[in-house]
């Protein structure tokens, strides 16, 4: 296993296992944060734990993958608290349309822009949690390992997220049902 020999030292074993965790790791920090130069950052910074911290890594716990997304999830959230507030608009995530002419890409573009400038003003913790629910596919379980906090409460993340998130997108609610 890659995990024992980076607790080991073996540069190799990191190299390889950053390459199978680096990728997944950006989208989901990506996702969080709002911004690819934070993202990151956060994704160094939380491979910088993971090769600190190997020897305590126990596979017997929780896989990897799992293990490292909070490690991710936590420098995003301790990323988050340190910077300043942006513009959602002008960080948004990419937005690519299959509207069919330039007016419907335009429109678009415009209602995902709103979207995501929407959820990036959700609460760092909510704003976790929907995105490793709907964007990374992650269960109630591996959500609550990564935010270190139970299911229940993993629940009641998402249950203030999207009632905060229709409340924000109710002047849209029209647009998005067309």
């Amino acid at each position: 296993m890659l995990m024992s020999d980076v607790a080991a030292g073996d540069d190799e074993a990191f190299r390889a296992l950053t390459q199978v965790l680096y990728a997944p790791a950006l989208g989901t920090a990506m996702k969080v944060l709002g911004n690819r130069a934070e993202a990151e950052d956060a994704v160094q910074t939380a491979l910088v734990k993971l090769w600190r911290t190997a020897a305590r890594f126990d596979p017997e716990k929780a896989k990897v993958e799992t293990w490292f997304r909070r490690i991710v999830i936590n420098a995003c959230i301790d990323r988050k608290r340190a910077l300043k507030p942006v513009d959602p608009i002008d960080e948004a995530y990419d937005l690519e349309s299959e509207a069919p002419g330039p007016e419907a890409e335009t429109a678009g573009m415009m209602r995902d822009a709103r979207i995501g400038a929407a959820v990036m003003e959700l609460p760092t913790r909510q704003r976790a949690a929907i995105t490793l629910f709907y964007g990374d596919g992650a269960t109630m379980n591996e959500i609550a390992e990564a935010l270190e906090t139970t299911p229940k409460a993993v629940e009641g993340l998402l249950a203030r997220a999207r009632a905060d998130l229709a409340k924000r997108l109710e002047p849209l609610k029209e647009e998005l049902e067309a």
